[in-house]
């Protein structure tokens, strides 16, 4: 079943960029799907436009089932810094008025789930760049959404915390049934976790290919991991996205 349709979607800003136009592409329940290309193609424009924290100028944005419960991870983990662990992850319920005492139990074990555990009561500031992201993940696990959409989460972190939050993310995708829509701008990323991955042209964008992946990339030196990027990597440079 299509969970999320864009439709000849396009996004103009109040300085006159051309963001998208005729970005068109449909994401089914459970699949978990890259959005890939360069830097300003209007990967996040997509992505806020698919919460709903933006407006189309034109095309459409449907849910044929109807919006799913959504969660949003931003590239900067945008954690509270005078909060707890705890408390950031537990926002999404107060801002619902979830009880305390169930809330609390949510985030903890989100926050568990997510690699947290025992980080309960650090604060931001005490945090390295990838348990701050790691809390920023069980922020939005703890509402239990259907979709979450991540914009370049990993984008500045080494590479062996990218590697293992990357796996963490493609665990939890498995346990809670998601639908994901990720962006990045790595092939080599985007081959090793996706399903399907969407290549868009530079600025304004839309989409050049749609790209289903092989199963069997069960390590990202596989040889089906390596095929895929190899594809990806064509991909972009018959769409104009690599110099």
């Amino acid at each position: 079943m299509t969970l999320l349709s864009l439709s000849q979607v396009g996004k103009r800003f109040a300085t006159g960029t051309q963001a998208l136009d005729g970005l068109s592409f449909k994401i089914a329940a459970g699949e978990f799907v890259s959005l890939l290309g360069p830097s300003g193609c209007g990967k996040s424009t997509a992505l806020r436009l698919a919460a709903g924290l933006l407006e189309p100028d034109a095309g459409e944005i449907a849910y044929p089932g109807g919006k799913p419960e959504t969660a949003f991870v931003f590239q900067e983990a945008t954690l509270m810094p005078w909060a707890d662990t705890l408390t950031n992850a537990r926002l999404p319920l107060d801002l619902k008025h979830v009880p305390r005492d169930e809330a609390n139990d949510r985030a903890r074990k989100a926050l568990a789930r997510a690699g947290l555990a025992g980080f309960e009561h650090a604060y931001p500031r005490e945090l390295s760049g990838g348990m701050k992201m790691r809390a920023s993940l069980a922020r939005a696990l703890v509402a239990r959404p259907k979709l979450l959409l991540l914009d370049e989460p990993f984008a500045a972190l080494d590479e062996i915390t990218r590697h293992a939050l990357g796996d963490d993310l493609l665990r939890l995708w498995g346990e809670d049934g998601l639908t994901v829509l990720f962006v990045t701008h790595s092939a080599a990323e985007s081959s090793y976790i996706s399903q399907r991955v969407l290549v868009m042209t530079p600025r304004p964008g839309r989409v050049a290919a749609d790209i289903t992946l092989a199963s069997g990339r069960d390590t990202r030196l596989s040889p089906p991991t390596i095929q895929a990027q190899r594809a990806i990597s064509d991909a972009l440079s018959t769409a104009g996205a690599l110099a």
